[in-house]
């Protein structure tokens, strides 16, 4: 047996959305089980990530750390945001948290992973792209407000990355997946083996 996900849905007898927020909402659906019987589920519905994890010339992961209300934590985390347009191109999405983020940009862009962070409460899909040939974005900052006002940015060697982590100090689902899978890939058939940039993703299917 090949170990891989699979697509596949469990049929739905009832569904209700008991609450609506500003950018996700909370659904209820009645499931049935394969002995028959009818479950009830709650999830939160998101409309998907992107994550960025840029390695400069120095082989440095760039960071932000910003405070996380829900976890009670300032985490350090890799450039991230929501598909706020439905339909978006995951890669422009992504150049976007990169310029907004860090003032950055970069010539070379992979798929690194896309990962479901949570897949028992909730549908978020996440895709993290691996950048390279950073340089500074043109023009002026983007203007940062709320939690990202107080936002730090840091540039850190993928070892230490990779050392905080085992150690349980970096907690970020993104930052985690994003330093394990790039030291996997470094270990392997390398950076150039990694998929493009605008390879298709089922579970966000995108605009080219």
């Amino acid at each position: 047996m090949a170990i891989k996900d699979t697509p596949e849905e469990w049929q739905v007898t009832a569904t209700a959305v008991p609450f609506t927020g500003n950018k996700t909402s909370v659904r209820t659906d009645d499931v049935v089980m394969p002995d028959g019987s009818v479950v009830r589920r709650d999830y939160q519905v998101h409309p998907g990530s992107v994550a960025v994890l840029a390695l400069d010339d120095e082989d440095r992961v760039l960071l932000i750390r910003q405070y996380r209300h829900p976890v009670r934590h300032r985490l350090w985390e890799i450039p991230a945001g929501l598909l706020d347009v439905p339909g978006e191109n995951p890669l422009s999405a992504a150049q976007r948290e990169l310029y907004e983020e860090a003032h950055v940009k970069a010539e070379d862009w992979r798929v690194l992973a896309d990962i479901y962070p949570t897949p028992g409460g909730c549908d978020e899909a996440v895709r993290i792209f691996f950048a390279r040939g950073l340089s500074a974005a043109e023009g002026e900052r983007f203007l940062v407000e709320e939690e990202e006002a107080d936002m730090e940015h840091a540039r850190v060697p993928l070892p230490e990355l990779v050392r905080g982590v085992l150690a349980g100090e970096l907690h970020n689902t993104c930052l985690v997946t994003g330093v394990l899978a790039l030291t996997a890939a470094l270990a392997g058939d390398g950076i150039d083996a990694l998929r493009p940039a605008g390879t298709p993703w089922p579970a966000r299917p995108f605009d080219a």
